[in-house]
Formats: structure tokens, C-alpha cells, sequence
């Protein structure tokens, strides 16, 4: 079922990103604009609606690129008792479809490149992509010290407080992600930077989470949804103390705590990057050349 959920939130929430911020006269009370579905999305889950997703615009005060514009559009979707493992299939499917009905073929140029959709596609958790591209020794994704220096020796600043899963992730982006050309899924991401995700059942240091990866772009994220409001409430709070991207926002999103006691099902979330995808297929270099106005700076 396609929905619209609000586009001004009081407690802005779903990912680790600045907000815009605006007011409200009326109520006299401090408003943003979203950084993401997420959280009301899943507050149908828990009232009910076992499939919804919504193609949206999302906002984020941040830096501008060729990858990224203040404002953007997504796909995002949930769906009641799947899993991670069920979407990437999903994903699989709906993106090769996609392109052998739009070019024709499934393999396409992308500037000096050539990209394969062709499945099946790569799949890698987050430590053995480190490992093939970066030529580490495993035991150093293993002990925090060595994973410090590792990441100092190639030019990261890692922070005094980070902790292990945060470097490795720190790592695998400077090191293996500029590699993954052809469609690539990345499993296995540390639990601590992957606040609203299922701990795996395997391994509590990791979640049920995938990206997937094609050109060394982000092109969709997607986990088993965490539905334990105890350890969701955890995390949040270790979220807001130690995440500077939020530091103007203080609160706690007990509404939706509250919507997780009720009871939310198992399910599986998605998000995919609309505009990173027409690039890819399209042939365009820059994400300025898909959306039809992007934000530009004053010539004075």
C-alpha cells in the first residue's frame, strides 16, 4: 500500500543526518524537516499495515557532491514477517528488471566503466570486503588497538571514544568500498552503527543488515527491523550522546518507544536512493544531471 507520511517532524528521526529546521507560530513549537520515513513507517507496521512503502523527499543539511543534493527523493518500504535475506532477493530482482526494461541489456556503460546487473550479484560481509580489498590481517578487524592504528596509518582520524565496529566501518569505506563496481550486497554491519536494526542471532556485535554498493555509490540500505523497545531505547540514548550529526537534538522519541511496547511484528525495511539509481542508469556523472532543480550557489 503506497502512503504519505509527514514531511514535518518534531523529533526528527531513521538516520544519523542534520536536520533543516523550521517553527510553527501557532503551536509555538520547533519543527524539521525529515531526514527520513523510517520511524512513521514503521508505526504502521505496528497499527497494522503489513506492507506499505512510500517514494518520498527527504532532507539533509549537509554537504553538497556528485553523489549528494540537500534534498532528495527515496524509496522506502516494510514489509511484516520478512527478513533482511528476503529484501536483498527483492532488491536483486526489482533492479535488474528494471534495468534489462530500460536499456535493453543488463549490462551498461557508466562513464569509463561497465556495469553488470546480472545475477546472481556479490555478496560480502562487511569484515571479508575489508579483507579482499584492503589486504589486512584478520585479527586486526578483530582487537580495537590495532584496528586504531590501522586507521590512522591510512589517513582516517578516528576519535578517542569510537569503538570497534565504528573503525572497522570507517575502514571498510576507505578501503573496500571504492572497489565495489559491480552490484555488491555488504552484510554484517557492527551493531553501533546500526541503531534501529535486529542484532543477529550469531553474533550480538552485528546486525541483520545489508547495503548495496554498484560504482562505489550507496545505493539502498535495508535490515531486519530491531521491535524490542528495551534495547531500542538503549540504543537511541547511546545514539544522541555520542552522534554530533544530532547534536542539536536532544530528545528521545518516546512515541515511538511507546509504538514498539504496543507491539510491532518481525519485519524488513528498505530504503534506495531514487536519484543514485537514475544516475547509474542514465550515464550521468553527477546528481545535479537527474534532478530537475538542484540546489546551486548564488553566482554573487
Amino acid at each position: 500500500m503506497e502512503v504519505e507520511t509527514p514531511m514535518m517532524q518534531s523529533i526528527p528521526g531513521g538516520a544519523a543526518a542534520l536536520p533543516f529546521k523550521t517553527h510553527h507560530n501557532t503551536f509555538n513549537l520547533d519543527l524539521y524537516l525529515r531526514i527520513s520515513p523510517e520511524l512513521y513507517l514503521k508505526r504502521l507496521l505496528v497499527g497494522g499495515f503489513e506492507r506499505v512503502f512510500e517514494i518520498n523527499r527527504n532532507f539533509r543539511n549537509e554537504g553538497i557532491s556528485t553523489q549528494h543534493n540537500p534534498e532528495f527523493t527515496m524509496l522506502e518500504f516494510y514489509q511484516a514477517y520478512a527478513t533482511y535475506e528476503d529484501l536483498m532477493d527483492l532488491t536483486e530482482e526489482m533492479i535488474s528488471h528494471i534495468a534489462k526494461q530500460l536499456l535493453g541489456s543488463l549490462k551498461t556503460p557508466y562513464l569509463d566503466k561497465e556495469i553488470d546487473f546480472t545475477p546472481p550479484w556479490q555478496r560480502l560481509s562487511m569484515k571479508q570486503a575489508i579483507l579482499n580489498y584492503g589486504k589486512l590481517e584478520p585479527q586486526t578487524l578483530e582487537k580495537r588497538d590495532l584496528a586504531f592504528k590501522k586507521a590512522q596509518s591510512i589517513g582516517l582520524s578516528p576519535l578517542s571514544q569510537d569503538s570497534l565496529g565504528e573503525i572497522v566501518n570507517d575502514l571498510f569505506e576507505e578501503m573496500a568500498q571504492p572497489h565495489l563496481i559491480r552490484p555488491t550486497f555488504i552484510t554484517n554491519y557492527p551493531t553501533e552503527t546500526s541503531p534501529l536494526a535486529r542484532r543477529s542471532d550469531t553474533n550480538p556485535e552485528e546486525v541483520d543488515r545489508f547495503e548495496l554498493f554498484i560504482n562505489g555509490q550507496e545505493i539502498a540500505n535495508a535490515f531486519s527491523e530491531l521491535n524490542d523497545p528495551i534495547d531500542q531505547k538503549e540504543r537511541f540514548s547511546k545514539q544522541l550522546s555520542s552522534n554530533e550529526a544530532t547534536e542539536d537534538v536532544d530528545k528521545l522519541d518516546e512515541d515511538f518507544i511507546q509504538a514498539l511496547e504496543y507491539g510491532m511484528p518481525p519485519a524488513a525495511g528498505e530504503g534506495i536512493g531514487i536519484d543514485r539509481l537514475v544516475m547509474l542508469l542514465s550515464n550521468s556523472a553527477s546528481i545535479r544531471d537527474v534532478i530537475l532543480f538542484p540546489l546551486l550557489k548564488p553566482e554573487r
